[in-house]
């Protein structure tokens, strides 16, 4: 069993190392040199799985989707507050447990554009960045994730719509953080941050 500071050091490495190999595989010509960057992505995922619990074919497609140079990912999240001071929460589909609303920054997107289409797409309404909440980062091995994340918070002002969900999440609603038990990874530890940050402009 590996102590916590060495399951860092080895995450860190094996992060290292899939980066490596996966950027190879995007600009590799050679027959050779494509065998051996696949094997490395390979060996990579199956201590990935060995450490997180998650299946090592389910590792190796999300490496799969990565294209070009290899960077953490970018993820950017929506907190709307309502005049109670409550936060607006996704009971998300995939894992059954509630988080800020949100995604990844897609291609020729900002993070701002990211949090406005999201929005519209996950809950149905119109929101305008109000100011910037708070950068996040997720580590390998950090709530079962396999890479190295980046997450980018928005305080954001509500425009116009009504309240919906798509089939990415089960409920919306506008909850007090501290009456939530089941979060999605570290969406707690935010939503508390950016209820308090709220309350110091209002």
């Amino acid at each position: 069993m590996l102590s916590c500071g060495m399951q860092r050091s080895y995450l860190d490495m094996l992060d290292e190392v899939r980066a490596i190999a996966q950027t190879g595989l995007n600009y590799v010509k050679s027959p050779y040199d494509e065998a051996q960057y696949s094997r490395l992505v390979e060996l990579a995922s199956e201590k990935y799985a060995e450490i997180t619990g998650l299946e090592t074919q389910a590792i190796k497609d999300r490496f799969a989707r990565d294209l070009g140079y290899i960077t953490p990912k970018v993820g950017a999240n929506c907190a709307l507050l309502d005049n109670e001071g409550r936060i607006l929460l996704e009971h998300r589909n995939d894992d059954k447990l509630w988080g800020l609303p949100g995604g990844w920054v897609d291609v020729g997107e900002t993070p701002e554009m990211t949090v406005v289409r999201e929005m519209q797409e996950e809950a149905g309404i119109v929101v305008e960045i109000e100011k910037l909440g708070g950068f996040y980062t997720r580590q390998p091995g950090q709530w079962a994730q396999p890479h190295t994340s980046v997450h980018i918070v928005y305080l954001c002002r509500y425009v116009s719509g009504q309240i919906c969900i798509s089939h990415e999440s089960v409920a919306m609603e506008f909850k007090d953080p501290a009456t939530v038990t089941n979060w999605h990874r570290d969406h707690g530890m935010i939503a508390a941050d950016m209820v308090r940050l709220y309350a110091k402009d209002h």
